[in-house]
């Protein structure tokens, strides 16, 4: 496969249907930004994928022979600068997703995503921001937060070392709110934004933006 030019995104594919990853090849690189560098159809072999090419983003199916989507993303998320990783399911209550979020993806996409939300999806999470803003995206964390009820004084006293306006952009990024957006709101420029979200994964312990979504939601920050 040939290098990836300057500028591009650099992205692997894995799934283990050859007819879904030729699919997702010419979406993405029928966008003139994006080029798929690697192909692996089980979680072992995107490990390979992803130390061979270092791409920016990968495309991970959930289920699959061998090592699955959810194991294969926590031991890329361990690496050093790893990459960002959307989930791939079939199902938009996919019991996997929730773990897999936890363990470091970013987000989720369904398979039937229309073409231009793909590319937009890849563009997105490679410019450092979660997929949050899906509906559907929103009420999953939501629904399996609100299974984890039990966690909820927990999720609070991690909060609590946070500042008030600490604590206000957790809540905007939980609302799914891009950087420019949670700016607008709270009246401060983006890159204060960055800043205040880089400080707050710091001090949480977390990796990005959607684990602190979710444990805003495990602290009910939402239901006010």
């Amino acid at each position: 496969m040939t290098a990836a030019g300057p500028g591009m995104i650099r992205v692997v594919l894995v799934d283990d249907e050859q007819l879904v990853l030729s699919g997702l090849r010419m979406i993405l690189e029928s966008a003139g930004d994006i080029e798929v560098v690697g192909e692996a159809a089980d979680g072992g072999a995107a490990a390979e994928q992803v130390l061979r090419h270092r791409p920016d983003v990968v495309l991970m199916d959930i289920r699959m022979p061998a090592m699955d989507g959810l194991a294969a993303t926590r031991e890329l998320s361990a690496l050093p600068d790893p990459p960002r990783i959307i989930m791939l399911t079939t199902f938009e209550l996919d019991e996997y997703v929730h773990a897999a979020l936890e363990n470091g993806a970013v987000g989720f996409l369904l398979k039937d995503t229309p073409p231009r939300d793909l590319v937009q999806a890849v563009r997105t999470v490679a410019e450092g921001n979660a997929m949050l803003a899906p509906t559907v995206t929103r009420r999953l964390i939501a629904e399996f937060a609100a299974r984890g009820g039990t966690q909820a004084v927990a999720a609070r006293k991690r909060l609590d070392t946070l500042t008030e306006r600490e604590r206000e952009v957790v809540v905007a990024v939980a609302q799914g709110l891009s950087n420019a957006e949670i700016g607008r709101r709270l009246f401060m420029s983006e890159a204060t934004v960055k800043a205040h979200v880089s400080r707050v994964l710091a001090k949480l312990g977390m990796s990005n933006r959607v684990q602190a979504a979710i444990l805003a939601h495990h602290a009910g920050l939402l239901d006010a």
